[in-house]
Order: C-alpha cells, then structure tokens, then sequence
C-alpha cells in the first residue's frame, strides 16, 4: 500500500514539472514572437584608399584657405602711398624712389581710409597720394602720431576691399608671418616676403641727427621688410593684419619691426563709425618703464608706464601724480606697455 502511494506520488510530480515547462516555453515563445526587430536605416561609408602619389594628393587638398588664396586676396588691401605726384599717370614717372618717398598703407574701409606710418604719409592734414590698382587719389591725412609713427589718410574712393584687423594681444613667438609692401618702387608693388615671429614687446631708439626717439612695444620679424615696405601690413597666416611695418636694422639681416595694430584700432573704428576721431590726454609723458631704464629713468618695479613729465593745468594735474611716479593700471586694466595707455585713451571721449 505504502509502495503505491509513493509511485502516485512521484507521477504527480512528473506531471507538475512537464506542466510548468509547458507553460514557460509557451509564454517565452508568444513574447519573442510580438519582439519587432527593425531593419538597419544607416548607410555604409565607402572608404576611398588613396595612392601615396603627389597627383592624387594635390587633388584632393582643398582650394580654399590656401595661403596663396589667402595672400591673393589680401594684396588687393594694400596700396602705395608717396608725398609727390607729376602730370603723368604713373606716380613714379622717372622719380627716384628716394626722391618721391614712396611707402605702402593698407585699406581699411570701404570708403576711403588707408592706414600706414606718419613718416610716410607727413603730418595731419598734409597731403599725400595714393595708388590703388593704376588709380591715383588725392589723400588727405587726417590722423597722425609720429611718436606711434602711424597715420590714417582719406581719399575720396567707394566699393575698396579693406584688410581685416586681427588681435596683436595674443602673439606668439615663431609664428608664421607674411609682410607685403612696394620695395624700392612701385614697379615692384605688393611684394610679399614671409618669417616668423621673433620676438614681441621690443624696444629700439630712432637717431635722427642729434635727435633721439624711442619706439617700444613692436613686434620683431625675420620676415624681409624693406624701405618701401613702410605702413604695409604684416599679417597671420588667417590673412589678418597684426601689425604695420615701420623700419629695419640695417646693421642686421633679417631684423625687422611692426607696430602692434591693437594700438590704432579704436582709432581706425572711430574714423570708420564718426567720421572723426578726438583724442582724450592725460596731460602727461610717459615713456615704457623699459624706455626708462635706456634714459637712466629707471623706476624698481619691472612693468609700468613711466611719468617723466605732468603738463601744467593738465587732467593729470589736478589728482595725486608726481614725475617718477609709475602707473601700473587704470580703472583695473593693467598697464604694462604705454601703447597700452594709448589704446584705453584712445577709446575714451575727451571731456568737454
């Protein structure tokens, strides 16, 4: 009896589990079954092997953002400038070189303002002339800091291509730079040379008979600058003006300087916007504290602006200033070179 009830034990048992098996196989298969599955909606890329031949490779180098896309577009930017002209069409014509005091500017507004060096182009409203293309113009020169050596001058043009002004704030040394300019004459105009960035923030001291001057903060080159190459432009390889050409050591090859173009751009954006530029002073000078050091000035701080001199009933007359006294900043912008000082003056309204 005990035999029996064991073996319907184990029967019900078996039946139970062939139950529960049954179940899950038909539950796992009925939830698989209602799983749609999407077909793939992407395409496969190709993939192009490329021989390592020049042809092949100079096929497939983009034209655009070349550098001689690039500088051909920024030469249409550049111009010649000279203080004479004759009858002719030609502002050369038989002139020496020497003798018509040709130079370079660079456009910078659609409509007419053409910015370069003050030894180019002479003092404010003086009158100079400048090629762009075979056209010569009449220019009038509206702006101009010999101690900067840079100008702007006016002429009476529409529709001109101006060059973009980059940011000479963030230089680096050994950084691919191109100067364009007209060398020698303007036979040879908008020649391009191309270095790199040697140095920033240099000093070097202008002899002029028994005269002395001192230009700072420049940016030094190796890129080949020539008389000629005065007021044209020294540009990245984004095809942005970082500096205007000024001078040379012709003591040394390859020893080349630019002004910073920070420096004149609120100028330059005045004249465009107004019309006009009115230059607020402090009623100081002040040289760099490394010029300083040249002229025996020399204050204990490494950095600053240098006040050699406070003008009588000048702004800077009238608040706690000394000569000798260093400015190493104003309304918190640190000062650290006086194109510095220039470039906050320059973007402030005199008062009236």
């Amino acid at each position: 009896m005990r035999k029996k009830n064991n073996l319907r034990g184990k029967i019900a048992f078996v039946i139970f589990v062939i139950s529960v098996l049954i179940i899950m196989t038909y539950s796992l298969y009925t939830m698989y079954s209602n799983i749609e599955i999407a077909e793939p909606t992407y395409q496969g890329k190709k993939t192009i092997f490329i021989n390592n031949d020049s042809d092949n490779i100079n096929n497939q180098i983009e034209k655009h953002n070349t550098t001689e896309d690039m500088l051909e577009s920024v030469i249409e930017s550049v111009v010649g400038i000279s203080r004479l002209t004759n009858a002719g069409g030609s502002i050369l014509n038989n002139i020496s070189s020497s003798e018509l005091g040709l130079g370079t500017g660079i456009i910078v507004s659609e409509n007419g303002y053409i910015l370069s060096n003050s030894h180019v182009t002479g003092d404010r409203f003086s009158i100079c002339y400048v090629t762009i293309d075979e056209n010569t113009y009449k220019g009038l020169v509206v702006f101009s800091e010999p101690d900067l050596d840079l100008s702007i001058v006016k002429v009476n043009a529409k529709d001109l291509k101006p060059i973009k002004l980059g940011d000479s704030s963030q230089l680096r040394i050994g950084r691919p730079v191109y100067a364009i300019g007209n060398p020698i004459g303007y036979e040879f105009k908008r020649t391009v040379t191309s270095g790199i960035i040697s140095a920033v923030n240099r000093t070097i001291k202008i002899e002029e008979g028994e005269a002395e001057s001192y230009i700072s903060d420049l940016i030094q080159t190796d890129a080949t600058i020539n008389p000629g190459n005065s007021g044209g432009p020294l540009i990245n390889s984004k095809g942005e003006a970082i500096g205007i050409n000024t001078v040379k050591i012709t003591s040394a090859e390859s020893i080349g300087f630019a002004i910073p173009i920070n420096v004149i751009k609120p100028v330059v954006e005045s004249f465009i916007q107004n019309g006009r530029f009115e230059e607020a002073t402090l009623g100081i000078f002040a040289y760099d504290n490394e010029v300083a050091e040249y002229m025996k000035l020399k204050h204990k701080s490494t950095s600053g602006i240098y006040i050699s001199q406070i003008l009588p009933n000048g702004p800077a007359s009238n608040v706690n200033l000394k000569e000798g006294d260093l400015i190493i900043s104003i309304d918190n912008k640190r000062l650290k070179t006086i194109n510095d000082l220039r470039e906050y003056l320059y973007r402030k309204e005199p008062r009236r």
